[in-house]
């Protein structure tokens, strides 16, 4: 997490929990000539449009107070989506028995992607369930090698 997101979420998270939001993730990004502050939120239930708009202004009006961000960007507050990304680790608790996928920085097995169920986590490694050809197998992923991990659709 960038120095900017940590800033951001201090400001936003009392704003967040006195809507009663869940903080998913923060993502600071330029693409392009624009700047783009991103913002994922959930809710037991889900969020809708409505939701999304309310902590919007409620984000907008403590960001003008105490903006960490010097240069001018969008904000974009909205759901995680199905494919809501898994960093903390009561996220990754809560994918067990879930289908997730996973990149990796090296490479286990010959493949830096993974998809498959989430079956264990430990502090020091996840255990898929995946499937390869005809068999399923079960592979452990240390953390240290995960770059990236999200809940996943499988069809």
């Amino acid at each position: 997490m960038s120095k900017i997101t940590e800033e951001v979420e201090t400001i936003i998270s009392p704003v967040l929990d006195e809507l009663n939001f869940e903080l998913v993730d923060i993502e600071y990004a330029k693409e392009g000539k624009d700047h783009f502050l991103r913002i994922s939120i959930d809710k037991e239930g889900g969020v809708d449009l409505n939701d999304c708009t309310l902590a919007s202004e409620k984000i907008s009006e403590v960001m003008d107070e105490k903006d960490p961000i010097s240069e001018m960007y969008y904000l974009d507050v909205a759901s995680p989506g199905a494919e809501r990304p898994i960093k903390k680790e009561k996220e990754y608790q809560n994918a067990i028995d879930k289908p997730v996928f996973v990149s990796l920085y090296a490479p286990i097995e010959g493949d830096k992607e993974w998809l498959g169920i989430l079956k264990e986590v430990t502090d020091d490694a996840i255990t898929m369930e995946v499937k390869e050809k005809a068999r399923t197998k079960n592979i452990e992923i240390p953390r240290n090698k995960i770059a990236k991990a999200r809940h996943a659709v499988m069809i």
